[in-house]
């Protein structure tokens, strides 16, 4: 049931969701490095990488959130084609790295071990 089969409205063909983002998740670990956690149900597959990195799956489309638009004050989404994992994952795996980057670490806690 988690990976059911759905008609993608406007062209009525059917996708599945749960293998496009599996392979995507397969793609971004062996070709980049990046481990990520897939979650399927209810005809939408997500992959989860980062904080503010989740990606939807319809089984057509991967779509992310990409960044902010400071002069229209809003999010801005990026989107590949679902068949095509390995270009959505070179540029999730740049995201994913732009966002690692900009994180800050709290310092330690007192008294805590390593």
């Amino acid at each position: 049931m988690q990976d059911k089969v759905i008609a993608v409205p406007g062209n009525g063909k059917e996708t599945r969701p749960g293998p496009s983002a599996e392979l995507l998740r397969t793609v971004l670990r062996e070709e980049h490095g990046v481990q990520a956690d897939t979650h399927i149900g209810y005809g939408l597959a997500l992959v989860a990488v980062w904080a503010g990195l989740v990606i939807w799956c319809d089984g057509e489309w991967y779509r992310w959130r990409a960044g902010w638009d400071d002069r229209r004050k809003r999010v801005l989404y990026a989107r590949d084609p679902a068949v095509e994992p390995s270009r959505a994952a070179r540029r999730i795996a740049l995201r994913y790295a732009e966002l690692r980057g900009s994180y800050e670490r709290s310092a330690p806690t007192v008294g805590a071990r390593s």
